[in-house]
């Protein structure tokens, strides 16, 4: 383990740039580097990492976190003064002096990197600046500065080395040598253009229409002098790309050779440089994707061909970068904290450009996102953006939900393309019904458009039947992924309706103890072994505050009735029809199969209109029956809830042989639903505290040790205790129970929780990350798969909602401020710039007395200088939409 003296990087500016030393010294670093195209990077201190647009498409060889360390292959940078004095600008060599013999350092901020060696005995300095160009061009751009810093004069040779992989992740195992037979390599005066001949796949060879390329020039306008198209050649007979006889018996290339059909390289020597003291030269490397229909190769070469254009595109992606990640900032006394919380709110974008894999800690996954994924990145979208522009978003992915109230868990490339399973796997998870109303009602707050409730989408369509209890063997792939009436016709139902199929199927579908099923797994995928017979109480509760928070919008919605599909009908108690008894499960699971028996083979097509306030009255009625189960049955002497039963029907938490199991996830919906009350809120924590923190890191764990492994409840358990979903600091939960704590007026509490997690992720020289906010930190305190997480979104929408109180109130701008005194500092202010309803705000708080929460009130507030009405002393203000100007505004509170 390397073990960092100091912290393994610092802030140096307001925009969350940052310099190091020691980043070369971790092997497992690494930063993304990406643009809307998508082109999707990953690149390390030392240039190692990969390319690629999506999973059939990578240029460079596909990594994971284990092969960044073992891999030879790079972006490499040679210089050859003579046959004792040679060099690897980016410090990958072998048989050579080690590289810590180098002076280096590192820059980097979103999404750029600057690497420095300087080597006093070849009398050079090289500096390799990397970079996408945010204006979409499938590339990446590598700006070599090779600069004399000895007093003689120094000659030597030049050499870009880039080995290429140019197919898909696929052929990594399956067919690596049969695929290089399909390459084809063209060479230009800029470098080599590679098109393989075939996309391989045994199911179904397709012609290829991809172009991989890598092409280069110095800043004499010259390109290379010779190119080295194939590793064999580049490496010899050693195959060691680490120490290419190309380059270490300065060999030149064979005219004769044969390129074709062997693994391709870019190894691009250029003419010789003699540079006097304090000379430079410039070399600039492009490499890309080009897709058929896309600019070619060398049209894309010529856009970045020169310093100044690479300069010109560096800077303009700087501040694309920035601009997005200060939609959302904050200032508070911890400036640290402010810069590093403009990297958690960029990682929405991360997310919605990597999907949840092509980063090296997810193993060049399959790529795309999930149900979950989608909904929660939504939140992010909201806030980030003009919510009015997520509008036809919201209403695409509503078709992604099937008639029995389960959905597509794949999402496609484009609004409303959904598949039904990962890798031919079919999963149903108990939690997806939840999290489309959680973002709707964000948007609803932010915009007031109650009318996108009544705009219409299909339901998803696939073999699977009643929540993958049942297939079709009728169902054809031909027959399209749209629900049809008996008719024919694909049928559509309003969002609302929707809505209430995921949450009414959800209320029935009950397990032995009357909770709701935990099917394949909630939010933890790794509670994924209790199919049969398990239950979740936790995201139980959260179903209950969905039904409540259902009847609020109902109560909103202007109309007294509504129109459902007519089987609907048997999941809604109205008045006159025999009353469902809520406290058994045999009548719950009764009413639920006789739906699933009405919609197996589709719907008649017919609609009906019911009234709104029984509706109303009807989902309070199921709201009452989940509470009441969780509240009669779950709370433990032991002072928190139980959260789970396995598939043995077995009560997963409280004391089991003399030890404590407990489950943060098992508290967290508790208190988000008000199900709990204020002393049980207070009694959760004290136990969470006792229980599940950890002394010496100050996070909070998914969960105690259960001691042994749980085959009846999930994988998880069979995961080494501290990491991944057993035990380990799982970040999306503990801002989710930060969240929860803030929403009931615990702001200590939460703050504690929130504060435990960027610290954790700034005290680098434990958590060995750059600024980002992790999926989780393992039990040693280290940060684990970078960027690509759910917990980002989340932390934004609560410091946003919830610290600074910023946050819609059915169109209008509520703000209802929770921070701690010590978020003040000696400034005795504190301030969020976000957007509202598409437009730019800044909320200044002032606490001259630097009081804490739940000791001070809203004592005075102003609005761009005028000031704003309202009862004073307050613990809220709001603020009519239409007072906001359509520019910049600026609302000042000051607090007593």
């Amino acid at each position: 383990m390397v073990l960092m003296k100091k912290n393994l990087w610092k802030f140096s500016n307001k925009e969350g740039d940052f310099v190091s030393r020691t980043a070369n010294r971790i092997r497992t670093l690494y930063l993304p580097l990406c643009n809307g195209f998508p082109l999707m990077s990953s690149i390390t201190p030392d240039l190692h990492g990969d390319i690629k647009t999506d999973f059939n498409s990578f240029l460079l060889e596909p990594v994971s976190r284990h092969s960044l360390i073992d891999s030879k292959a790079s972006r490499n940078f040679w210089i050859y003064l003579n046959s004792r004095s040679i060099w690897s600008a980016a410090g990958v060599s072998r048989g050579l002096p080690p590289p810590e013999q180098d002076k280096y350092s590192f820059e980097a901020g979103m999404f750029w990197q600057k690497t420095t060696r300087c080597n006093e005995r070849i009398g050079l300095k090289a500096e390799i600046t990397s970079f996408v160009p945010a204006g979409g061009e499938p590339v990446e751009i590598m700006l070599v500065d090779i600069t004399n810093i000895s007093s003689r004069s120094v000659e030597f040779i030049p050499t870009a080395a880039v080995p290429l992989y140019a197919r898909s992740a696929a052929n990594l195992h399956d067919h690596r040598q049969v695929t290089s037979l399909l390459v084809r390599v063209k060479e230009s005066p800029n470098g080599i253009t590679v098109v393989p001949t075939l996309i391989f796949n045994e199911s179904g060879h397709a012609r290829n229409t991809v172009s991989y390329f890598v092409l280069g020039r110095d800043d004499r306008a010259k390109g290379p002098e010779y190119i080295y198209a194939t590793q064999e050649e580049f490496t010899g007979e050693d195959s060691d790309l680490e120490a290419p006889a190309a380059v270490f018996k300065n060999i030149l290339p064979d005219k004769k050779r044969s390129t074709q059909g062997k693994e391709p390289m870019a190894g691009l020597r250029f003419h010789s440089r003699r540079l006097k003291k304090n000379e430079r030269c410039s070399f600039i490397v492009i490499l890309g994707i080009s897709p058929q229909g896309t600019p070619g190769p060398e049209e894309l070469f010529s856009r970045f061909d020169t310093r100044e254009k690479v300069n010109l595109s560096l800077e303009a992606t700087k501040r694309f970068w920035c601009a997005k990640s200060g939609r959302v900032s904050v200032e508070t006394s911890d400036a640290d904290f402010d810069r590093w919380f403009r990297w958690v709110g960029v990682q929405p974008v991360l997310r919605k450009i990597f999907g949840c894999s092509f980063l090296p800690d997810f193993d060049y996954g399959k790529g795309g996102r999930g149900w979950r994924d989608l909904w929660q990145d939504c939140l992010s979208l909201i806030l980030l953006d003009d919510p009015g522009e997520v509008r036809s978003l919201l209403i695409n992915n509503f078709s992604g939900v099937r008639i029995d109230g389960s959905n597509a868990t794949i999402i496609g490339q484009r609004p409303g393309e959904f598949l039904a399973d990962r890798n031919s796997i079919s999963r149903i998870w108990m939690d997806h019904g939840i999290w489309p109303l959680i973002t709707v009602l964000l948007y609803l707050n932010q915009t007031a458009d109650i009318g996108i409730l009544l705009e219409e989408s299909s339901y998803f369509r696939d073999h699977l039947l009643s929540r993958n209890k049942e297939r079709d063997p009728a169902w054809r792939e031909e027959k399209g992924r749209q629900l049809t009436a008996k008719d024919g016709t694909v049928y559509k139902g309003t969002l609302l309706e929707h809505i209430l199929v995921e949450n009414l199927v959800q209320f029935f579908n009950v397990g032995p103890h009357n909770h709701i099923r935990l099917e394949n797994a909630d939010w933890n995928d790794g509670l994924d072994m209790a199919a049969e017979h398990g239950e979740s109480v936790a995201f139980s509760a959260l179903y209950a505050q969905n039904l409540e928070d259902i009847c609020s919008i109902l109560e909103c919605i202007g109309a007294a009735k509504i129109n459902v599909f007519r089987e609907l009908l048997l999941l809604i108690d109205m008045p006159g029809a025999p009353a469902t008894d809520y406290s058994t499960p045999r009548a719950r699971t009764e009413k639920l199969n006789a739906y699933f028996a009405s919609v197996r083979g589709g719907i008649d097509g017919a609609k009906v209109e019911l009234g709104v306030k029984e509706i109303i009255a009807d989902l309070r009625a199921k709201t009452a029956a989940i509470a009441g189960q969780i509240q009669k049955t779950e709370w433990l002497e032991e002072g928190f809830f139980n959260g789970y039963y396995d598939n043995l029907k077995n009560r997963v938490e409280g004391k089991v042989n003399g030890k404590i199991r407990m489950t943060l996830t098992g508290q967290v919906f508790q208190v988000m639903s008000g199900i709990a009350s204020r002393e049980q809120v207070n009694s959760i924590f004290q136990n969470a505290c006792k229980h599940l923190k950890e002394p010496s890191l100050g996070g909070f764990r998914l969960n105690t040790d259960f001691g042994e492994e749980q085959l009846s409840l999930g994988r998880a358990f069979s995961f080494s205790y501290g990491d991944k979903e057993n035990g380990a600091f799982f970040n999306h939960m503990s801002v989710m129970f930060a969240y929860a704590l803030y929403s009931r007026g615990f702001a200590r509490e939460g703050h504690e929780v929130l504060s435990s997690i960027h610290r954790m992720a700034l005290d680098t020289a434990v958590s060995k990350i750059y600024p980002c906010l992790p999926e989780y930190f393992n039990g040693e305190g280290r940060g684990m798969y970078s960027y690509l997480t759910g917990s980002a979104s989340w932390f934004v929408f609560t410091y946003l909602t919830q610290v600074f109180g910023v946050k819609g109130d059915f169109g209008d701008l509520r703000i209802e401020p929770k921070l701690m005194k010590e978020q003040f500092g000696a400034a005795k202010k504190a301030a969020i710039s976000a957007s509202f309803a598409g437009k730019k705000l800044r909320v200044e708080f002032f606490n001259p007395g630097l009081k804490n929460y739940g000791e001070y009130a809203i004592i005075k507030a102003s609005l761009n200088g005028g000031e704003l009405p309202f009862p004073s002393p307050s613990a809220s203000l709001r603020v009519n939409r239409t007072h906001l100007s359509s520019q910049d505004n600026l609302i000042e509170i000051h607090l007593g």
